[in-house]
């Protein structure tokens, strides 16, 4: 087999990922969308000159890169996750999650039920309709935040309680996500499990986890005493990444993203997380990253879009939108917001990036949802990239006026 073949793709994936996220960042936009359109435009150019770039043996080798790639990102999402952040919220942000997980997972599951088969055949599709409604419950606020940063309210109110939900959001979306893809197995969405066998071994995973957990941050507090900044540290933090990815997996039926996720929460806490941080990031930019999400790219091709799947996916991109802008903005307001504030949150919480697309690149894989998805997402990610920063601004506008004069 010629495997060399996948290094031609894999040059021109990090040569225009390089060049078209560096013009997304002109635009204000997140690196995904520069890394997503790569994939569109190398998906593009396979198909006028099929097998000229991407062989059978090349497709095979960017799939593996890109597995690799989708752990690495949750386990440096986890990284990031600050659980400080929710302390300083408190409640609102709690309860702005729980609208902002339940009111777009709940929209989505009834839009993609009434259009695949409806209420009639619920009991076969069950499982597939609700994944689709949890791939909507994931929130990226990269693009909220640049946006506040800029205009100096990052550290207000408004800026502290996006970011606190979106914290929180993520974590409720993936353990929601590790349990579908439980019950669903690999048949499609047929369970093969039991419901409350997938609940105990999803509580045995967490169970779990936290004990190993205080034993990994323990061991690393004593090498970072004698090893401080030492190469040792990083690599010791991607092995206990891969072992909670592939342990979660192999032994709890839990999502190897789940697993990465946990594992990077748990060394969040860790002294020397900015530096592992750091090293972690280089490691998964440098290539895998870039190659998960071109691979994205070019495996939904925007120009084979199914006919027949475009009224489901018109409606779950608007879905998608409406259940975070009103579910969050509507909870806000619960919580003693005013209208525009209210507004703002919805508007925050409303961008999607990398963590809705590694959620449905798994229920793919799993063979629980349809490819035929993707290219929506991708959509999804574009129209709520360009719109979540134009109408933060639009928002502030009379205060910022106000503050200039």
């Amino acid at each position: 087999m010629d495997y060399y073949s996948v290094l031609l793709p894999l040059a021109l994936i990090l040569l225009f990922s390089k060049i078209l996220t560096k013009f997304c960042e002109r635009l204000k936009l997140p690196a995904v969308v520069g890394m997503l359109v790569t994939g569109l435009l190398i998906g593009v150019f396979n198909l006028i000159l099929p097998n000229m770039v991407i062989s059978e043996t090349a497709a095979q080798g960017l799939g593996f890169f890109a597995k690799i790639g989708v752990v690495l990102i949750m386990f440096n999402t986890g990284l990031e996750t600050d659980l400080k952040q929710i302390k300083s919220v408190g409640v609102p942000s709690v309860f702005i999650t729980l609208a902002g997980v339940v009111i777009p997972m709940g929209l989505g599951f009834v839009v993609v039920t009434l259009l695949n088969g409806g209420f009639a055949n619920l009991s076969q599709n069950f499982a597939e309709n609700l994944f689709y409604g949890v791939i909507l419950t994931a929130t990226s606020v990269s693009v909220t935040v640049a946006t506040l940063k800029e205009i100096n309210k990052l550290t207000s109110k408004i800026g502290n309680t996006i970011v606190a939900a979106a914290i929180l959001d993520d974590i409720i979306g993936i353990i929601v996500l590790s349990f579908i893809i439980s019950l669903g197995g690999n048949a499609g969405g047929v369970a093969t499990e039991s419901p409350v066998a997938v609940i105990i071994k999803t509580i045995l995973f967490f169970v779990a986890a936290i004990l190993f957990g205080i034993v990994v941050r323990f061991i690393f507090n004593k090498i970072e005493k004698k090893f401080f900044h030492h190469r040792m540290i990083p690599i010791l933090s991607l092995a206990v990444c891969f072992f909670f990815a592939y342990a979660g997996e192999k032994f709890f039926g839990v999502a190897d993203i789940t697993g990465a996720y946990i594992a990077g929460i748990i060394l969040s806490k860790n002294p020397e997380h900015d530096y592992i941080e750091r090293r972690s990031d280089i490691i998964s930019y440098m290539i895998f990253t870039p190659v998960f999400f071109a691979n994205i790219g070019i495996s939904c091709n925007l120009g084979t879009i199914d006919p027949s799947f475009v009224l489901l996916g018109v409606c779950f991109i608007a879905a998608g939108m409406l259940g975070k802008l009103f579910g969050c903005g509507l909870a806000a307001r619960a919580c003693g917001y005013g209208l525009r504030d209210s507004f703002r949150v919805g508007i925050g919480m409303m961008a999607r990036a990398e963590v809705a697309l590694v959620c449905a690149q798994k229920g793919v894989d799993t063979g629980i949802i349809s490819s035929n998805i993707m290219p929506f997402i991708v959509i999804l990610i574009i129209i709520t990239s360009l719109m979540t920063p134009i109408c933060l601004r639009l928002s502030y506008k009379k205060e910022l006026s106000c503050e200039l004069k």
